[in-house]
This record gives structure tokens, sequence and C-alpha cells, in this order.
């Protein structure tokens, strides 16, 4: 028996690699250290499917590297310390580092995380992660701080087209058959951007023909995965794209549609913390101060789940989906924090005016460090117009309230103390 499409056309070289050219494309950072020989620790951070270990194949083959490899799934602290001592006893005069490469290494805990540690620091091994979680949340602060994060895109369309053309002149079975490509829409369509994903979703389709001339068209491709969904999707039910259709169910207060989503991701074994980080940025992000509650309510979700574990933590993920579905929306906060982002990136480092300044010394004292300050508890209503900005940004306004209750309720307040400002 043939080993799967997707191990069969494993690219081995960078110029075979199809896709993140912003990373291993002529003149990128990444594609030019490892012409040069020399990587530093590295997290590869993205979707299933987009090369993240393949990726790491590459550079220990370029770099003729001893690679050691290690799944976060089924390997423990031993484990980690075993390798990390294997690659120092490999480790020759002036030769690169040994690769280790760990897996969904989101998946480790603390502890497995920090026998990592010093043999990163030291150089000992050269660390490849491969994550598909913010590694913000799931890389403790020291390990992530002696690497380098690249995040990997999911397939444009341009990279599934030349995927599946290499695919049909490359593989040296599908090249023998007769094989002719009508429609890709269903076919790219279910492939998500994952590229494993759609030679899997080929192979199924080339393997369940029974003709001598094999058709790809959408009707077939689409029978064929109704028929066996499981073969085109190891990863979770399409999770990507659901956890999209999850968030913006919520977000349009569509409270049936998003348990109906929630669902999904159940059924397909997805990760319950996953779902409950997105319900909290929900919860800011599109919610925000038209019910700040939902904001708390989130938050108590993904604390409950660590308590109860599975699967009665479905039930509290269920209650969270339905209230901030059926909350008013609002994301003026959101758009708040991204023009006032975008004007500090075109004003720069604006000083402070001194009037805002501390004076823990004397000596910042004698300078008008907090001269003039007017400290608002002194005056009525516990409020003084003052100005807080930079003296070259006063007033600018970025908060822009949006019509619901509990922002009506903010901007009456703001405009009895500010007057015409708001």
């Amino acid at each position: 028996m043939s080993s799967p499409l997707a191990e069969r056309l494993r690219p081995q070289t960078l110029d075979d690699f199809v896709g993140q050219q912003h990373l291993v494309g002529k003149g990128s950072v990444l594609r030019k250290m490892i012409d040069m020989g020399r990587i530093p620790s590295i997290i590869f951070w993205g979707p299933p499917g987009v090369g993240k270990t393949t990726l790491a194949n590459i550079i220990s083959n370029v770099l003729e590297a001893p690679f050691y490899k290690l799944s976060a799934i089924n390997s423990g602290v031993k484990d980690v310390r075993d390798v990390i001592e294997k690659a120092g006893s490999n480790r020759f005069f002036n030769s690169a580092a040994p690769i280790l490469f760990i897996d969904e290494i989101h998946r480790f805990s603390k502890s497995q995380q920090d026998s990592l540690l010093h043999a990163v620091e030291t150089g000992t091994i050269t660390l490849i992660g491969a994550t598909t979680e913010n590694p913000s949340f799931e890389v403790i602060r020291p390990l992530l701080s002696r690497c380098q994060v690249y995040v990997l895109k999911s397939m444009e369309t341009e990279d599934l087209v030349d995927l599946l053309e290499r695919a049909l002149t490359k593989d040296y079975i599908l090249r023998e058959k007769d094989i002719e490509v009508k429609e890709t829409n269903a076919l790219f369509r279910f492939a998500g951007g994952d590229a494993r994903k759609l030679l899997n979703i080929i192979d199924l389709v080339v393997e369940a023909s029974v003709e001598d001339k094999i058709v790809i068209d959408d009707q077939i491709v689409s029978e064929r995965l109704q028929e066996n969904p499981a073969a085109y999707d190891k990863g979770g039910e399409m999770h990507y794209d659901i956890i999209s259709a999850f968030i913006k169910s919520i977000r349009g207060s569509d409270p049936d549609a998003a348990i109906y989503w929630l669902a999904r991701m159940v059924e397909g074994g997805e990760d319950p913390k996953f779902i409950a980080r997105r319900l909290v940025i929900s919860a800011s992000e599109d919610i925000g101060l038209a019910n700040p509650n939902a904001l708390l309510l989130a938050n108590a979700c993904f604390d409950t789940l660590t308590k109860i574990g599975w699967p009665e933590g479905r039930i509290v993920l269920a209650q969270t989906t339905v209230y901030l579905a059926t909350s008013p929306k609002s994301n003026s906060t959101y758009e708040a924090i991204n023009k006032a982002m975008a004007v500090v990136r075109e004003t720069g480092n604006l000083p402070v005016p001194m009037h805002l300044r501390n004076a823990p010394t004397k000596l910042m004292k004698e300078l008008d460090y907090g001269k003039n300050y007017k400290y608002a508890h002194d005056y009525k209503n516990n409020f003084v117009e003052d100005n807080f900005f930079p003296n070259e940004l006063k007033q600018k306004k970025f908060w822009e309230p949006q019509n619901n209750a509990a922002e009506n309720k903010i901007v009456e307040w703001m405009k009895r103390l500010w007057k015409n400002r708001f």
C-alpha cells in the first residue's frame, strides 16, 4: 500500500515549498538565515496544513543538522531531557546545533517548557516549535523571548492551484492516471487553505473512482466528502472556518446559529479552552461597552472550564455563547484603540506634559515635574477640566460612542463633565 499523497508530495527543498513566500521567498529574512546556515530558535504559528513540519524538516536538511522530533501530545519532561542530552552529545565543534522540533508545543505544560530553557539559551539545541494557537497565550514568556515567532498563513487560491498542478504532474502515482479537473470550487472550499487537506481530498476522490478516466468536479468532491467527512479533516471539523462562523454568528446576534457552530466544534473535539478564549475576545471586541457584563461572564466561563472540565464544560460554553449573541453590540473601544495606535505610529514618542509627570524626588519638583497639576478629587463631581494629552494632540478624539443604552448613558455623563467636547 502506498503512502498518502500528502507524504509522497512533501517538499524536500525551499524551492519546492508552496506558499509562505513572505517567509521563504527569495530575499525574505528567514530564507536568508537558512541560506547562511544559521537560524535562531523558532516558533512557527499558523493553521493546520500550511507547512510548519515541512519547513522544520527542510531547515534541518539545509543545515545538515541532527534532527529530533517530539510530539507534545505524548511526550513528558523525561523525554525532553533525554533528547537534550542526546543532542548535546552529538554536537560537534563549529557544526550547526541539533534541531529539536516539537509539534503542538502549545500542549506542553509549564514544567515541560521550563525544561527546554537552559538548552535553548546555551545553544545546545535549536528549538523549532509548531503551534496552531497564539504563542503569546500558550508559550511561557522566558521561552518565547528566546525564540523568533514566524506566522504562517492559510494557503491562498493560487497556492492551492500550484499544489494541485504539482500533485497531478509530479506524483509518481497520479501522473500515470487519466485525471481531468473540470471544476475546483468545491475542492478549494473544502480544503480551506490547508495543503494537507487538499491532498487528502484528491487522494479520496482518486481512490474512490472505479472508472479508468477520473473526473474531478464540484459534484463529485461534495459527494465523496459527505460519504466520508473524516477522510479530509483529521484536525477537528474545519477548525478555522467554523470558529469564524461561530464568532460571526455571535456578532450578528443569532444565538441559534452560534449554538449550532458551537455544537460542531464540541462534536469535532475542539479544545474547549480555544473556544473560551474566543468568547473572551468577542465579549470585548464585539459587545464592549454596550454590555460590560459580557466580559465578566466570558472570563468566568474560562475560569469555570478549568475547574469542572469536560463534558460539563459544554454547558458553560453554551450559556456564555447565547448570552453574548443576545447582548447589544458595540465595537467602539476596538475602533478607539486602533485609531489611537495609528496616531502613535504617525506621531512617535511625544513628550508627556510637565503637569502630568510624576515628581518623586526634590530635583524633579525643582524641574517643574507635576507643577500645576489639578487633582480631580479636590473639585466638584471629582472632575476638573484639564489637558491630558501631549500638547501637540490636545483633545484628539478616538472614542466614538455608539447608539445603545449603556453608551448613551456614558455620553450623557461625559457631556455633563466636558460640555461641548462629547
